[in-house]
């Protein structure tokens, strides 16, 4: 069962960042008809093979999304972002939830009902066509993850493959090559199907090839070329 919010449901603040370039008009009928709630550190806003209740579109803070094997072994599949959207699929397919989302820090989520979901797309041509641009961003990354696992050879270059996919996610500009790491070795393990020491064995070996530098949770990517040298496929 998801975990419950730890504070009432508030209106969006940002609600125009989050909905993109929808019309005000349509932006002000899904304020009316979305909830906005905070949710601490590790809680759960839907789980695997949960029914879909509706789509969650993550306003601040970062959401981890992981499926579960039958032995218990737990594969990372993406960590979303602020403006990003969870459970489009599930939601306009009434499918279930395909994977679980767990707050990876704290984080607002604003939330809209599947009923108003398929109401909406009925409606407005306008919104239909952004949950098709949401779904399409989905099939990206997909596709991404399938490159980074079944295309890499060897550990190394899983690594190397995802460590140069975060590059690709920032904004150009002077500090493009800092980034926050807001994951354990063994959550990166996870998401490149490696166990935690290998991650730990890799981090150091890289950092002693001088391809990257650590300081705390900021990763710096020192030399990306050098990186991109062991990604073959």
């Amino acid at each position: 069962m998801a975990t419950q919010p730890m504070r009432p449901p508030q209106k969006p603040a940002t609600a125009q960042s989050i909905f993109g370039d929808l019309p005000p008009a349509i932006v002000r009928e899904l304020e009316m008809l979305s909830l906005t709630n905070h949710y601490p550190t590790g809680a759960v806003l839907f789980s695997e093979g949960m029914a879909p209740r509706g789509i969650y579109l993550v306003q601040s803070g970062l959401v981890k999304l992981s499926v579960c094997a039958s032995d218990g072994r737990t594969l990372i599949l993406r960590i979303a972002h602020a403006g990003e959207a969870l459970g489009v699929a599930s939601t306009i397919g009434s499918r279930d939830y395909e994977a679980t989302a767990e707050a990876q820090q704290p984080c607002d989520i604003t939330f809209i009902r599947q009923y108003d979901v398929l109401r909406m797309m009925r409606v407005h041509g306008e919104f239909a066509l952004w949950i098709t641009q949401l779904l399409s961003r989905d099939y990206n990354f997909t596709c991404r993850e399938i490159r980074t696992l079944m295309l890499s050879g060897s550990a190394s270059e899983k690594l190397a493959r995802l460590l140069v996919g975060w590059l690709d996610d920032r904004p150009s500009g002077p500090h493009s090559t800092r980034m926050k790491v807001p994951l354990t070795h063994e959550e990166i393990g996870q998401m490149i199907g490696t166990s935690r020491e290998t991650v730990t064995r890799l981090m150091a070996g890289f950092r002693k090839q001088r391809m990257i530098e650590q300081e705390g949770a900021t990763l710096v990517v020192s030399n990306r070329m050098a990186l991109e040298s062991l990604i073959t496929a």
